[in-house]
This record gives C-alpha cells, structure tokens and sequence, in this order.
C-alpha cells in the first residue's frame, strides 16, 4: 500500500470541525480547482503568490505543482508537508508545515490558504492549531513562525489570537513593489499558556523516521 512506502498518507489531524491530510489525487484535483476559483479578492494582494495572475487553470497547476514539489523533495533535512484541509470531506484549503534542519533548530514555519467560499467562519484558526498541535506535541518544535504582509489583517488576527510575537520584518519583492512582513514567532511556552480545542493525531508514530525523529 501507498501507506507503507510513504507514511504520510496515514498521518490525520482531527479538530472539532475539520481534517488535516495528505490529499489522494482526486482530492488534490478538487483543491487545485477550489483555488483556481479564488483564495482571495481580485483587487487584493495579500500573498507573495500572485493568485489572481493568470486564469484559474493556471492557478490550479500552480497547486499541483507545488504539492508534487513538497513530496518529491522531502528529506529529513528539509521537509514540507502540505496537508488538506476537509470538513465532512469537502475540500476548503491546504496548509502547510515546513521546516529546513529541524533537528537542531527546532523550527517550523506555516503557511495557508482557504478557497474565498470558505473564509470568515474560523477554519483558519482551527487549521492552524491542528498543524501545530503536530509541530509542538508530537514533533518537538521549539517555536513555530510565520510571516504576514503588515496589510494582511485577517492573517495577522489568526497568528496573534494565538499567541504569536513579533519578531522583527522581513521586505519582498511583489512585482516592482517592495512589500514590508512582520515576522511572527510563537514559541513552545506561549502554546501551552493558550486555551484550545481538543486535536487528535493519528498515524504520527509511523511518520517520525521520515521526519528524522
């Protein structure tokens, strides 16, 4: 089975309302669709991806692109796990958890995106405590960090609802504009001082050699 040669597959994160898995290729396919519809307005630009650039195919095999990407270049030294976010199997997003020499650094970073249909009613948060719930209670992170443009309101509410602190900026390029991110850090002691929902993780124990632990 798949399962056996990549344990990926059977890691599930479970939240009050949601799942967190690997996608199989028709739930993939689904996904990329979802957001070649939209992740968020056309008049914004919140993401240094240009998702309103091109049309929605475009947008789909940028997705595709970018999950094969993730697994083909897993290695214990620098992994990417991007997971699909499922509410009674019903596809709303994808987030992500990465991290280069996690090792000895200790450190995760997280990213997201929800299809503009399903923004608004908190699936970002619960998301998000899923795949650190992950990060902290079963792979040993230290801090887990994000980086959000200073303008990206609903994803810096998410990020310091849970505890997140500044940790300084960071500038990027988007387009021939030059954009200004507040780098965000939530450390291991921050986590457990905040009140949460009960997450479950299956599958972990299997995954812990691809991860180096």
């Amino acid at each position: 089975m798949l399962v056996d040669l990549w344990p990926q597959y059977g890691l599930a994160i479970s939240t009050p309302r949601l799942e967190l898995r690997l996608p199989r290729e028709e739930e993939l396919a689904q996904l990329a669709h979802l957001a070649g519809r939209g992740v968020h307005r056309a008049d914004e630009r919140p993401f240094l991806t240009p998702w309103t650039e091109g049309g929605p195919g475009d947008r789909a095999r940028h997705v595709l692109q970018g999950h094969w990407g993730g697994l083909g270049g897993w290695s214990t030294s620098a992994w990417r796990l991007g997971l699909g976010v499922f509410r009674e199997g019903i596809p709303l997003g994808l987030v992500t958890l990465r991290a280069r020499d996690f090792l000895v650094v200790r450190e995760v970073t997280t990213s997201s995106w929800l299809g503009i249909e399903h923004q608004g009613r908190g699936y970002g948060t619960e998301a998000r405590i899923g795949l650190l719930t992950l990060a902290f209670e079963h792979l040993g992170a230290n801090a887990a960090l994000t980086e959000v443009f200073q303008d990206n309101h609903s994803s810096q509410g998410v990020s310091r609802k849970l505890g997140y602190e500044s940790d300084g900026i960071s500038v990027d390029a988007r387009g021939d504009e030059a954009v200004v991110s507040d780098r965000l850090r939530l450390t291991r002691e921050r986590w457990r001082q905040q009140q949460r929902p009960a997450v479950t993780v299956d599958g972990v124990a299997a995954c812990l050699p691809v991860f180096g632990l």
